[in-house]
């Protein structure tokens, strides 16, 4: 699963063609610039919210819910730039395999299914938001319409870039396109008797065989989950649809996910002030000269950058750069480095402050601060299982030369800002400084000090393109969550987390076994789906099940937080390996061969964090 731009379609022919296609790149004008803006006045609000708490012993008791308004606009228009760029995730690897018109065929449904959901859904979300106009927020004393409204504008505009887009395919495929969906509505429509006969059985028609079909076929994972609610609330439930937009509401608006978007902002000044950069070049002169050192450079790099920007390929993209070259010079086989670099993908997904712990905090109730630091040691038990591999796989390389230690010095003193943010983070949020979600403006004022004053790098000139990037992934990210958070409602109403409670708690072995079962279900969610959409889907239904049988919460994420991570980077399905490969530039089938190692070095490092339970909670 990848954030991609599918292949164009041929170039329009007509003058109607040509202003459709004009009209698009201006839809996505008109929304990219404010939504810019408001990552930059969210990004002011929660700071000052900390300034005047811990610094002016004066708390302003307004930043928290001006920023929980104005961070539901940012979510709605995030996704809409995401839409109009064609970057909400999506499966790839089946339909890259199709004929080129059977993937255009593909194509059309990756915008129509869209918006057909859009459409159905529009009309209860103009409701949604009129039945807000009459209450009032505690502090601002602002209508809850101005947050409310965010979500029928969202979808209205993301509508218009689906209409406009579908305009721009050949008659004859949209006539296609609307049998197909049609054919498809209809089965729904006569078989609904004969589903709401079948009881939860049903649940396997909806949530398995269509979501199934439609991430398969490239329709992209938020709006697959939305249409599959909409299919089995609409055939075998009485339930008012406008429970899908209220439980998107509920989902999009916690204040713990506006970290999500800040910490992308702050993985970006991170990259651009030449902070990780530093970082690389110290571990490198430090341990560059060993057997193997910049393997275990490469390991340490990616533990301290990883999480903070939101994207794993944003992390890897980070450190390969500087380090392959050096690497391939002494010896070591291409398809080795993009091996070990896949699985430090997998090894760091518990390293603070990952977006995917902010993500199980906010829909399991877990404490943040104890996610943040009971995923510290369970990476690290990770890195040294693939430090050993590493080892061993790194005989025949050339060393390099030692640093001397003047040099060391030298490296250590420009990488120490950079070697110090993490550790700002953790202890602001540990000691109670300010939040998960306000120490990342923290981090944020840190680096861009650090980059003015510190490395000079700032490049002014990149900051607006910077804050488009970041508003587009964190839309992406939150229309997943909020359509997969009505999704897991409507599981739940069914029963059937009853009912997998009761399955899973039966299993032999008691806490281990339950342990035991995650792992192999995270495994497979994790070469399917992303963390943060299996997370948020399966989270509420299983984190209840772990406390059941005795298990801490802390260490249930340790462990399938690692278990996803290891199926999201596993061949031939984990798409987190083919975004090494292009990272790295190396042929998938070059790593294909020499990554099971490492992935065994994984799964042997996730077991022992799974029998271990102090590596998770130790520190608490």
């Amino acid at each position: 699963m990848r954030r991609v731009t599918p292949h164009p379609s041929p170039p329009p022919q007509g003058g109607r063609e040509r202003l459709l296609a004009k009209i698009e790149p201006f839809l996505g004008r008109a929304v990219e610039l404010p939504t810019a803006a408001l990552v930059l006045v969210e990004i002011f609000v929660l700071l000052a919210g900390v300034i005047s708490r811990f610094a002016l012993h004066h708390p302003f008791v307004w930043t928290d819910e001006l920023a929980s308004i104005l961070f539901l606009w940012l979510a709605m228009l995030g996704a809409v730039v995401a839409l109009q760029r064609q970057q909400h995730m999506r499966l790839t690897a089946i339909v890259a395999r199709f004929s080129p018109h059977a993937q255009e065929r593909c194509r059309l449904l990756g915008v129509a299914v869209p918006a057909l959901f859009l459409a159905l859904l529009l009309p209860w979300a103009i409701d949604f938001a009129a039945g807000e106009w009459d209450i009032e927020t505690p502090a601002l004393g602002w209508s809850n319409l101005t947050g409310a409204a965010a979500i029928p504008f969202g979808f209205a505009a993301m509508l218009a870039v689906c209409l406009t887009r579908l305009a721009q395919f050949h008659w004859r495929e949209l006539a296609i396109g609307a049998v197909v969906i049609g054919a498809w509505v209809l089965l729904f429509a006569f078989a609904a008797p004969v589903l709401k006969s079948l009881g939860n059985l049903n649940l396997i028609v909806f949530f398995v065989l269509l979501l199934g079909l439609a991430v398969l076929f490239g329709i992209p994972i938020g709006f697959a989950f939305g249409i599959a609610t909409v299919a089995f609330l609409s055939c075998v439930t009485s339930v008012p649809l406008s429970i899908v937009v209220s439980r998107m509401d509920e989902g999009m608006s916690s204040l713990v996910l506006l970290a999500v978007p800040l910490f992308v902002f702050l993985g970006l000044l991170i990259e651009m002030t030449g902070m990780a950069r530093a970082m690389v070049a110290f571990l490198a002169g430090l341990v560059g000269h060993i057997r193997g050192g910049l393997y275990y450079v490469l390991l340490g790099a990616i533990y301290l950058v990883s999480g903070i920007s939101g994207s794993k390929a944003a992390d890897m993209a980070a450190v390969a750069p500087v380090l392959f070259p050096e690497m391939k010079a002494r010896g070591a086989p291409e398809g080795e480095l993009v091996a070990i670099l896949s699985a430090s993908g997998a090894m760091s997904e518990t390293i603070p402050p990952s977006l995917v712990l902010i993500t199980i905090g906010s829909v399991t109730g877990v404490s943040i601060a104890a996610l943040f630091t009971g995923g510290l040691l369970p990476g690290f038990v990770l890195a040294i299982a693939l430090g050993l591999v590493a080892w061993r796989r790194s005989r025949g390389e050339t060393p390099g030369q030692r640093a001397g230690a003047g040099a060391i010095a030298r490296s250590f003193v420009v990488a120490f800002p950079a070697l110090l943010l993490p550790v700002v983070i953790r202890f602001s949020v540990v000691r109670g400084i300010a939040t998960a979600t306000e120490v990342s403006t923290i981090g944020i004022a840190y680096a861009v000090v650090a980059g003015l004053l510190l490395y000079r790098r700032f490049d002014w000139r990149r900051l607006p393109s910077m804050l488009v990037e970041t508003a587009t992934l964190s839309g992406a990210i939150l229309f997943i969550i909020g359509t997969a958070t009505a999704m897991a409602w409507a599981l739940t109403q069914s029963g059937f987390s009853r009912q997998l409670a009761q399955a899973m708690a039966g299993v032999p072995g008691g806490g281990f076994g339950f342990l035991l079962i995650s792992i192999a279900a995270f495994v497979v969610l994790g070469s399917v789906l992303e963390g943060i959409p299996a997370i948020v889907l399966f989270g509420p239904l299983l984190f209840p099940i772990a406390r059941a049988v005795g298990v801490n919460e802390v260490h249930y994420a340790m462990v399938v937080i690692l278990a996803m991570g290891i199926g999201l980077f596993s061949p031939p399905l984990g798409v987190g390996y083919y975004s090494a490969c292009v990272i790295g530039r190396v042929s998938p089938d070059a790593g294909m061969r020499r990554i099971w190692p490492y992935l065994g070095a994984l799964l042997a490092g996730l077991l022992a964090v799974a029998a271990i339970p102090w590596l998770s909670t130790g520190f608490l």
